[in-house]
């Protein structure tokens, strides 16, 4: 079975998400998709993930990411006011690239592609997964070799109109500009307005092709 996020774990409270849009059905429980946020308000930030697939016997951690195996489906998707339809990728920092690549081939994850890049003047690589419907963008320095564990750092989410979002975020999110990947456009939330820790952006749907 392929590797599927079936949730993810943040640390801020319900109230912050659904300021900022989201619709949280249960004091613990945002639907997006099919993948099951749960906000717990013990924390900051992406606090771990759960996901479908790990072999047995697979550790408790995926690179120093606390990980839970074999989550229940997240159930139907939510409907939410600022227009999110799904994740389309979560952004895993590592500390030591060569490492992380190791973990995730040891429960059976391959790399779709990788793409070399720089970010404030020092030169990134990010390597792409595929965990069911979302996309597991890792990034750190080829040349870093350091101990510290990974971790999740952002999520992006589709959108069904990038512009209606933008209206309803108004002078609370960045102005629309060219996403990376062609033909779409993104945005990124100033999440702390809302009192959220973690990282937000949105992106309009792919570009399908004939």
């Amino acid at each position: 079975m392929s590797l599927t996020v079936t949730a993810i774990d943040v640390g801020d409270p319900a109230q912050a998400w659904t300021s900022a849009g989201f619709t949280v059905e249960s004091p613990d429980l945002c639907r997006v998709g099919g993948v099951a946020i749960r906000p717990t308000g013990r924390g900051a930030g992406i606090l771990g993930w759960s996901l479908r697939g790990l072999p047995d016997g697979s550790d408790t951690t995926l690179d120093g990411i606390p990980t839970l195996r074999a989550d229940p489906d997240a159930g139907a998707p939510g409907t939410h006011p600022n227009g999110v339809l799904a994740i389309d990728h979560v952004v895993l920092l590592s500390p030591h690239l060569d490492r992380t690549l190791r973990a995730f081939a040891g429960v059976g994850a391959q790399p779709r592609r990788h793409r070399d890049a720089e970010i404030g003047g020092r030169g990134v690589r990010q390597v792409f997964f595929r965990f069911g419907e979302v996309i597991v963008e890792v990034v750190g320095s080829p040349d870093a070799a350091d101990d510290g564990p990974s971790h999740l750092w952002g999520i992006t989410y589709v959108v069904a109109d990038v512009d209606a979002t933008a209206a309803f975020y108004g002078d609370r999110a960045t102005r629309v500009k060219d996403a990376v990947q062609p033909g779409r456009r993104i945005m990124t939330l100033h999440h702390r307005e809302y009192g959220m820790s973690v990282r937000t952006a949105f992106i309009s749907a792919p570009i399908l092709g004939p």
